[in-house]
């Protein structure tokens, strides 16, 4: 005798394996990642700030609040890590223009006079935005020990309405 199955019980049984082959997926996952020398943290802060961390654990964030007071007391060199277009758009007031992607070619000229000692802080646009870090470690291998990131530092200080200008670097690229 041949059982007639309803409509009900063939989607109940879809869902249903499909629900288990999620559960085998999921827990076949973890049980790999547990085991790779490089594993993926299950629970971590993936924040932009978290990701800035040197090997020794020291944070290369700068507030807005401290850039801020670093800009106005000149205590601190800018440089701007975006590219020279969008410099010109716009930057902070005295910034120089180090563009990640040209960072070997003009690295020397944008460079010369600020001793290895000097608060350098680099910025770019966006939260996201890995060019102000790559910079920075940049700064930390030629050994710039006093290097900072301004997460997010052209937006914010534009939010804030803190001293810009507009126009090419002097001499510029």
């Amino acid at each position: 005798m041949i059982q007639k199955t309803s409509r009900k019980q063939i989607w109940y049984l879809g869902f249903w394996q499909m629900g288990a082959i999620v559960i085998v997926s999921v827990t076949l996952a973890v049980l790999i990642n547990q085991f790779r020398p490089d594993r993926l943290p299950l629970v971590s802060d993936w924040a932009p700030e978290s990701r800035l961390n040197l090997d020794t654990g020291e944070s290369m964030v700068i507030a807005l609040g401290k850039a801020k007071d670093n800009f106005h007391s000149g205590s601190a060199i800018f440089l701007d890590a975006r590219s020279p277009e969008h410099y010109e758009q716009g930057h902070i007031r005295g910034a120089r223009n180090l563009p990640w992607e040209a960072v070997e070619k003009y690295f020397d000229a944008v460079m010369e006079g600020i001793p290895k000692d000097a608060l350098i802080i680099s910025y770019c646009d966006g939260e996201s935005c890995a060019l102000s870090k790559d910079l920075t470690q940049e700064l930390f291998f030629r050994g710039y020990d006093n290097a900072r990131v301004l997460v997010n530092g052209w937006s914010l200080w534009v939010e804030h309405h803190l001293p810009v200008e507009k126009g090419p670097l002097p001499g510029g690229f």
